[in-house]
């Protein structure tokens, strides 16, 4: 099926053309398929569309020779990046795909987030060890070194418990990263998210400890822990075997890396209490051109042709929302560019890790259309990346950690405004209720009310449901919102990626990576004999 394409300014699909009377043939094994299709232009604006059989049936049919003619794709890959929407959800993947949608002008429902454009999707098993709802923590032990582990810990195996500084620092215990193998197999490697540098997921990468909560020495000592027997998270990346070694380094967190006695350049306080610059040594240790960069112009304007080491710390925290406009920060897709950019110059190829992290932060906080944007903004980076990247040599894959319990209910009508009110109101009292809600949360006074000792809901007309830091109902109360424990997506995209599909273990994702790029201590297409133990 041969056919056109027209898109707006923005350069987005806008409306589907097939030529006339065009004749595709393509062979698959023993069949021989021609397709022919006659003109027709789809107005994806319009939600008349959708009321003719004609569209549905040329539309299943394109979808049909996609998959037809979409070879697998065998080849070593080269480089790898692996993208995780902290959080992201099923149903937030879904709100954000109509969100973007209706934010271009076109029909929801009808468009596609970018990593929805991959051939190839699985779902994913989320539980780690000990819970059946997991966190950020023991979910990165899983899809970064390829064993499941306890709840809080990052980068040791189930045997060291919450708070076990001391399980922790055994060889036997710790856990080796698919950044790891890369650097084994002599790539290179780095780190990008829009959280703290050092949080549970970017910790992953390149740290081993017994509480995702010791991100620095004042953390450990908080806890009631011994600093100088339990290295925390931050120490590990400037003097750990990996940290050291990445080339890229981007997100937030300076309070973390400086002593309580020094400020950053935004003028927060540092947390450290062994007065060790982190940043200053991180520079001063690197051979070549370490570059340090702390806003968006810096970034922006760094030369990649000439940087041997990145480290840029865009905030005392996390990044600020996108929503929240914040002064001289760097979006997750400007940052993705600026790592690719470096890391490409190592002829051996690369790994990079990719996070969109505060998906996860708008939805414990119920803001949901900051988590759908968020979410959209993840998407950007992945079309970034796409841009950047050669797919018969480069494998990207997408996936979350966990989910949320945020869901898409009620009997909307299509197109009704994902992030406002449902355009139906609820059978038993007769009010609005909002598209979007969650399972739990806070602020539960904000929805429900008594009178008269009656548990009434409250008129959601007269909320501010839909304005970027509005809270969304939920039931039941929480301080934060939880997170959710179904199964997550997973898509993938270029050198086999096909063995992608299917449900799957979370462990299983750095297996397949590291197969379809000769890296870590499983089989890998350039070594087919079978392991026997996990021997990194």
């Amino acid at each position: 099926m041969a056919n056109n394409q027209k898109f707006d300014a923005d350069h987005e699909l806008v409306f589907d053309v097939a030529w006339d009377m065009a004749l595709s043939c393509i062979s698959t094994g023993s069949l021989h398929w021609c397709i022919v299709q006659k003109e027709r232009v789809w107005n994806l604006r319009s939600v008349e569309e959708l009321k003719s059989k004609e569209f549905w049936f040329h539309d299943a049919q394109r979808t049909l020779f996609e998959k037809l003619s979409t070879p697998p794709n065998q080849y070593v890959a080269k480089n790898v990046i692996f993208f995780l929407g902290d959080g992201m959800s099923v149903p937030t993947v879904t709100a954000s795909r109509i969100f973007e949608g209706q934010l271009r002008g076109v029909v929801g429902e009808r468009n596609r987030l970018e990593f929805e454009k991959f051939n190839f999707v699985g779902l994913s098993k989320t539980y780690c060890v000990n819970k059946q709802v997991s966190d950020s923590a023991c979910t990165a032990s899983a899809y970064l070194s390829g064993i499941k582990a306890n709840y809080l810990t990052i980068g040791v195996t189930p045997n060291v418990q919450v708070n076990d500084c001391a399980g922790a620092r055994l060889p036997q215990n710790r856990l080796s990263s698919i950044a790891a193998w890369a650097m084994k197999g002599r790539k290179s490697a780095g780190v990008v998210t829009t959280t703290r540098i050092t949080h549970a997921s970017p910790a992953g990468v390149y740290a081993h400890t017994s509480n995702r909560d010791f991100e620095s020495d004042f953390d450990v000592n908080s806890f009631g822990e011994n600093a100088s027997k339990c290295p925390d998270i931050a120490q590990q990346l400037i003097d750990g075997d990996v940290g050291q070694r990445l080339r890229v380094i981007l997100g937030g967190g300076t309070s973390k890396f400086l002593p309580n006695t020094e400020k950053d350049v935004y003028g927060n306080q540092g947390q450290r209490l062994d007065g060790r610059n982190l940043i200053d040594e991180w520079q001063r240790s690197k051979p070549g051109n370490a570059r340090v960069v702390f806003n968006r112009t810096d970034l922006l304007a760094n030369d990649a042709r000439s940087t041997d080491f990145l480290f840029g710390l865009f905030n005392a925290s996390h990044l600020a929302y996108h929503l929240d406009d914040s002064i001289d920060t760097p979006t997750l897709a400007e940052m993705t560019e600026s790592a690719i950019n470096v890391l490409s110059r190592d002829p051996e190829g690369y790994f990079l890790f990719v996070e969109g992290g505060r998906i996860d932060h708008a939805h414990h906080e119920t803001k949901a259309k900051k988590a759908l944007d968020e979410t959209v903004q993840f998407s950007n980076a992945i079309k970034k990346a796409r841009l950047l990247t050669n797919p018969w040599d480069t494998l990207i894959v997408v996936t979350a950690d966990h989910g949320h319990t945020v869901s898409i209910s009620g009997y909307p009508d299509v197109n009704n405004s994902i992030a406002g009110l449902n355009s139906e109101f609820s059978d038993v009292d007769s009010k609005p209720y909002a598209t979007l809600s969650y399972a739990n949360g806070p602020e539960f006074q904000k929805f429900y009310q008594s009178k008269d000792g009656v548990v009434e809901r409250v008129d959601l007309t007269t909320s501010d449901i839909g304005d970027k830091d509005a809270r969304y109902p939920h039931g039941v109360p929480m301080s934060e919102e939880t997170h959710g424990g179904g199964d997550v997506a997973v898509y993938a995209h270029g050198p086999w990626a096909h063995l992608f599909t299917g449900v799957y273990e979370q462990n299983t994702i750095p297996f397949m990576m590291g197969y379809a790029s000769c890296l870590g201590p499983g089989m890998t297409y350039c070594d087919l004999q079978p392991k026997v133990s996990y021997n990194p």
